[in-house]
């Protein structure tokens, strides 16, 4: 207190708002390939500066695209490159076909 009474200035004010429960995890993946329905096979990748491609890191996992219906097949096409974000116990993306 008494170095805030001391400056002229009032220091920068800062909020954050926080949640006792999960976070959202969001990352980019590459669509590797259709697991049935909406639900593909997905792999994180590492951005680089153009022209240079992503690089693929870790291993598959599955993630729901929420742009297709989910009682039919999925038409994403793979080596297509989206946003992941994990949504509970799930991952999900949107991606229009």
């Amino acid at each position: 207190m008494q170095r805030l009474a001391r400056t002229a200035v009032a220091p920068a004010e800062n909020s954050f708002v926080t949640s006792p429960g999960d976070r959202t995890v969001t990352a980019a993946v590459k669509v590797i390939s259709n697991n049935s329905y909406n639900l593909y096979n997905v792999r994180i990748v590492e951005l680089r500066d153009p022209p240079s491609t992503p690089i693929l890191l870790g291993s598959e996992f599955t993630a729901i695209n929420l742009a297709e219906p989910f009682d039919s097949q999925g038409n994403l096409a793979g080596g297509t490159y989206v946003l992941v974000s994990k949504v509970g116990e799930k991952y999900a993306f949107y991606a229009p076909v």
